[in-house]
């Protein structure tokens, strides 16, 4: 019994996490301006299309 006691000590180890040294940098490279320039050129051409006598 003593034997398997010594064993399980042996057996496990100490497990250490450490954060890093320098911080986490996540770069998200998201173009969102052409989307909508897109959706208000469309919009605006829409506007245009239905109130062509104000233009």
């Amino acid at each position: 019994m003593a034997a398997l006691v010594g064993l399980g000590a042996m057996v496990s180890g100490c497990i250490n996490i450490q954060a890093p040294d320098k911080p986490i940098v996540i770069q998200l490279d998201i173009n969102i301006r052409a989307e909508v320039l897109y959706a208000l050129a469309e919009d605006a051409a829409n506007t245009i299309d239905e109130n062509a006598d104000i233009f």
